[in-house]
């Protein structure tokens, strides 16, 4: 593979990796409550410009780790490695649990939301994939390569006038 299909193949995945982040849900729309909190939270900190990113953020996926009093999320790309350079935590006073935002450059990357366990349903709901759209009779037909047949009988038996 030459370096010109090198930078093809990552280009179609940089771009695959845009689509999917576009097609997720934000948080506002998943987790109203919890958008409003981190928002009211990080102006109460004077971190104004970070709460206004917070009400676009987006849930890309779950932490992953698994444990029953974690309901953390990504909101962007998951690292492969530490975030490095321009990381910084954002400790935030909630009335109950745990919030902590990992910022880089001023992106919220990751929302550590910890002893919220009400929010599980909502963000498992929200990580779910889609429903395959359902198929019409003549869809299903088009789609296996088959004629869909006669529309509203225009091809079957007609009494004449």
């Amino acid at each position: 593979m030459d370096q010109e299909d090198q930078d093809r193949d990552r280009d179609q995945e940089q771009e695959q990796e845009l689509d999917r982040a576009r097609a997720a849900p934000l948080v506002r729309d998943a987790l109203p409550a919890l958008a409003a909190e981190l928002v009211r939270l990080l102006e109460e900190e004077g971190e104004r410009e970070l709460a206004i990113c917070a009400h676009d953020l987006r849930i890309i996926a779950d932490c992953g780790c698994g444990d029953d009093f974690c309901q953390s999320f990504y909101t962007e790309r998951r690292p492969t490695g530490p975030y490095g350079p321009g990381h910084r935590n954002v400790p935030l006073f909630a009335d109950r649990g745990y919030l902590i935002l990992d910022v880089v450059h001023g992106r919220i990357m990751f929302v550590e939301v910890l002893d919220r366990p009400e929010l599980r349903p909502a963000l498992t709901a929200a990580l779910a994939p889609a429903p395959a759209p359902s198929l019409t009779p003549a869809r299903a037909a088009a789609e296996a390569g088959a004629s869909p047949g006669p529309v509203g009988g225009a091809e079957g038996e007609h009494p004449g006038p």
